[in-house]
């Protein structure tokens, strides 16, 4: 690859020598000097020079210009308000205009003492104004949504916000209505910006425009510490700030990692965070008496948990969530299977390490030439960022193509590993073009066919190792499903068996509670041990419930689905002790030697399965590791063929397969926000357009779906992209519903 052409570029007297193209603003950072900005931000695409802000002099032209919106060219000689009267004059005129109708509340605006134009009107704003006439005033705060609130007065119109809804997110909901003076953010008609990445607006936004209702009023910036970690509800790892006031958690804002997340984070990310103070989270143990769960001590706990250890000593299975981190799933193994014997864990789907020799940051999908997603579940359902990722890829001309129930080649449910295959055959077209592509990117979304495993097979079957603009992506369901696995294998050398009967089920986490083949295990179980932040569907089977964190409250590391090891800080003292801690004095009864302390632990396990690595190379934005060799996966285990509907007739309208699917705003964390509620989905049955023909059902008629005895009441939706024979539905709406199910009218 040619290196880029560089030109010399001279600002205020300074030298700067920079790649032919680079903006003015970078040009000038390079020098050491800063051109105030507003509307620029380059995340957001291509400058539209509307704030005016960064007027400087050119040699050779008449007017200032916007630096913004020029590149560098070899020989540019450029003055900024620093040494020239006429941009220091401009850039004074552009601040008066903007103040000119913003109200002077910088003491009670949120945006206050961390606000980019209170700080640039001190450094070259006019001083004094000369106005003496009333300002405008609108009503506020108005609701763009549940979660975001406008304040009209302090907009500078720099559209920022409605540049991420078109140009970023894509969702097209953010606008600027009306012409001239009048112009104004709003959403269509009274409708709230719902979208799965709004929140982003508000730390894009220069000023206090736009803010968090959850955040209005909560705290000052001189109040506040902010603690940088990693986001622990998707398998993205999403780089986040935490801000902490008083011991509790306040916001949680993006921490660009320009190669995982590019500086963005969702909703669920950034929102969800009150559900640490729930009305229902467990804080003490509970123990299973004559007159149900009652509370007791810590250490009356311990000593319960170790006889329910003790009498099922050989016979436990241990149902771990995926959201624990390494430290935590490494020692609740050592205790179990080195201590006890037991010898067998539901562990979390994760991503196969065949994987690891495609691997890539996520950042290389935006640069891709073609692309190729498999799989039922929608991408930005089981990682956000990965959708704005294909997104940019898309804006910047590569080639998409969906294999899904929902995707430009549609699939019926469970077909995924089936189409992998076929792209892998050779004189398939479109793998032959995969095979030809420098930079092609395959994309697994969704649940069952071995996942990862089938993808890596896939990827080597098409020459992906020897290429590296060519790499694989497994999103799994999981935050840390792949490192869990990873930590439990470490653990311990012996090979696991399934013991029969279970003497003793341990629940790690809401979300092991939440899966069927668990609910199964706990009913055939002798005894239950839950570990959980919430009263929940666990504590109903449990005989001893002990309290769990969050992941803003633990030390630890992650694997995201990159295969790239991230550090989780903890942001706040949980009202409970740490996983870990329990787990530890719990081992010293058993005579198993296991530190409380995450460093001390992440270095064994470290040495064990992480090459080594020390915890200090995790600061900052984390590396990813270099590609492995490739490592022919587990061959499939073959399964019977999806079941297909049977066909209509005159008499038998036909049945349905049933694909459900778990919503990004579901669980138990989004249940218990109270704003983040109209992001969730509804009550709602998607049918293809042929299949809500054939039944006569028009979009929103309330509909009756059955299967096996079980009935549940739906509002029907037309999806024009979902394949005949399938109605879809969210988990959360499905009940009991089967596999086959009818439709009817209600």
């Amino acid at each position: 690859m040619s290196s880029p052409e560089l030109v010399k570029v001279v600002i205020d007297d300074r030298e700067a020598l920079v790649p032919k193209g680079t903006g003015l603003v970078e040009t000038a950072a390079a020098a050491g000097i800063e051109i105030p900005v507003f509307c620029y931000e380059p995340r957001l695409g291509a400058p539209v020079g509307a704030c005016r802000m960064c007027l400087v002099e050119i040699e050779g032209l008449p007017k200032l210009q916007a630096a913004c919106t020029l590149t560098a060219q070899d020989g540019m000689v450029i003055r900024t308000a620093a040494s020239s009267d006429k941009a220091a004059e401009g850039q004074n005129a552009t601040l008066e205009f903007i103040l000119l109708n913003h109200p002077l509340d910088c003491p009670v605006c949120d945006k206050g003492g961390e606000c980019p134009l209170q700080d640039l009107t001190f450094r070259y704003g006019p001083g004094s104004t000369r106005m003496s006439f009333s300002k405008l005033t609108f009503e506020k705060p108005i609701p763009v949504s549940p979660l975001i609130a406008l304040d009209r007065e302090r907009c500078i119109l720099c559209y920022r916000c409605t540049r991420f809804s078109s140009d970023v997110a894509e969702d097209n909901q953010l606008i600027a209505r009306n012409r001239g003076s009048h112009t104004e953010i709003a959403t269509f008609g009274d409708d709230p910006y719902l979208a799965p990445f709004s929140g982003n607006v508000i730390e894009l936004c220069p000023v206090g425009a736009l803010t968090s209702t959850q955040y209005r009023f909560e705290a000052r910036p001189w109040e506040i510490q902010n603690v940088p970690t990693v986001c622990g509800l998707c398998p993205v790892g999403c780089n986040v700030s935490v801000t902490t006031r008083e011991g509790k958690v306040k916001r949680v804002l993006s921490r660009n990692h320009p190669e995982i997340d590019g500086g963005w984070i969702c909703d669920k990310g950034r929102f969800t965070y009150p559900y640490l103070a729930a009305d229902d989270r467990i804080t003490e143990p509970l123990a299973r008496g004559r007159l149900g769960l009652e509370p007791l001590s810590w250490d009356d706990a311990l000593d319960r948990a170790e006889e329910l250890l003790r009498g099922a000593q050989g016979r436990i299975v241990t149902a771990l969530s995926g959201s624990e981190t390494l430290e935590q799933a490494y020692g609740l193994g050592k205790l179990l299977r080195t201590g006890l014997g037991a010898h067998s864990a539901v562990l979390p789907e994760s991503t196969s390490s065949a994987l690891d020799a495609f691997r890539l940051p996520l950042s290389s999908i935006a640069a891709a030439q073609l692309l190729v997603v498999v799989g039922d579940d929608a991408v930005a359902d089981r990682a956000p960022i990965v959708d704005l990722w294909l997104k940019a890829s898309a804006r910047n001309g590569a080639e998409l193509v969906r294999y899904g129930p929902t995707g430009s080649v549609p699939t019926q449910p469970g077909g995924a590993a089936a189409a992998l295959r076929a792209l892998a055959e050779p004189g398939n077209e479109l793998g032959d073009r995969l095979r030809a592509a420098d930079r092609a990117i395959l994309v697994w979304s969704g649940p069952g066919g071995g996942g990862g495993a089938r993808l890596a097979e896939a990827a080597h079957a098409l020459g992906f190792e020897g290429k590296p603009g060519c790499g694989a992506f497994h999103l799994p369901a999981t935050p840390n499903g792949g490192g869990v696995a990873l930590a439990w294998a470490a653990s311990a050398d012996e090979d696991e068996t399934d013991p029969e009967p279970i003497g003793l089920l341990i629940v790690s986490g809401v979300e092991a509670a939440a899966d069927p083949g668990v609910r199964a295990l706990a009913e055939t179980a002798e005894r239950v041990l839950a570990v959980t932040m919430f009263h929940g569907v666990a504590v109903g089977w449990a005989d001893l419930v002990l309290p769990a964190t969050s992941p803003l409250e633990r030390d630890g590391t992650l694997i995201n689905l990159e295969g790239r090891l991230q550090r989780q800080r903890r942001a706040v003292t949980p009202p409970v002790p740490d996983e870990l801690v329990w787990t530890a004095k719990l081992a010293e009864r058993f005579g198993v030697d296991l530190s409380p302390h995450p460093a001390v632990v992440f270095a064994e396990l470290s040495e064990l399965a992480l090459g080594g690595v020390a915890a200090a190379a995790l600061d900052g934005t984390a590396p990813l590791p270099v590609r492995a060799p490739f490592e022919a996966p587990a061959p499939a285990v073959e399964t019977a063929a999806p079941i297909q509907p049977r066909p209509a007739d005159a008499h038998f309208l036909g049945e349905l397969r049933l694909l459900r699917y778990r919503p990004l705003f579901s669980g138990p964390q989004v249940e218990r926000v109270r704003e983040l509620q109209f992001q969730r989905p509804g009550a709602e049955l998607e049918l293809s357009a042929a299949d809500a023909e054939r039944r006569a059902i028009v979009d929103g008629e309330t509909v009756v779906v059955r299967s096996d005895g079980v009935s549940v009441e739906l509002r029907a939706r037309i999806n024009r992209k979902l394949v005949t024979g399938v109605a879809r539905v969210a988990d959360e709406h499905a009940g009991d519903l089967h596999l086959l199910v009818e439709v009817v009218k209600a």
